[in-house]
This record gives structure tokens, C-alpha cells and sequence, in this order.
């Protein structure tokens, strides 16, 4: 491997060290939607709801355009995650 400079070395720890954090956010915000899934199946419901979809759709865009990251990339992170949600919802539901 060849030499890094120090600043090279210090930004990828950076990045390494909040993809970490990135994945330990996941992990927990898919346990909450796992609860989530299973009081819905209890209450019969669906498991997708479009309105609250649309809804964090639109927050997440305006939290990434105040953040200073591209609103597109975050909708779509945003949509592949509900995505990902609601086919956990939909096999919670069928048991």
C-alpha cells in the first residue's frame, strides 16, 4: 500500500468512522419500524401509508436542502429505505 498524506488518512477515518454510525442509525431505525410493522398487522392494517410517505418525503428534501445535500439523493435514500419498510410490513403482515 502505497504512503497516504496525513489529511487523506484523517478524512477517510472521518468517513469510515460515520458510515459506522450510519449503519448503527439503520439498524435501529429498522427496529422501530419493525415494531411498527407488527402493531400494524395487529390492527389490520396496511402496510404502506402514502400520506405519511409523502409527508417524510417532503421533510427529509427540505432537511437535506437546509443541510446543504442534494434533495434528489436524499429523496431517493429516503424512498429506497420506505421501500425497503414496507416489504418488511407486508411479510410481518402475512405471518
Amino acid at each position: 500500500m502505497s504512503d497516504v498524506p496525513p489529511e487523506l488518512a484523517r478524512l477517510r477515518s472521518s468517513i469510515d468512522n460515520i458510515d459506522a454510525a450510519l449503519v448503527h442509525l439503520l439498524a435501529e431505525r429498522f427496529k422501530c419500524t419493525q415494531q411498527v410493522g407488527e402493531l400494524k398487522a395487529n390492527e389490520g392494517m396496511p402496510p404502506a401509508d402514502p400520506a405519511r410517505e409523502e409527508r417524510q418525503v417532503a421533510r427529509l428534501r427540505a432537511l437535506a436542502d437546509d443541510s446543504g445535500l442534494d434533495p434528489e439523493f436524499a429523496e431517493k435514500f429516503i424512498n429506497f429505505v420506505i421501500a425497503e419498510v414496507i416489504h418488511h410490513h407486508e411479510s410481518i403482515a402475512k405471518g
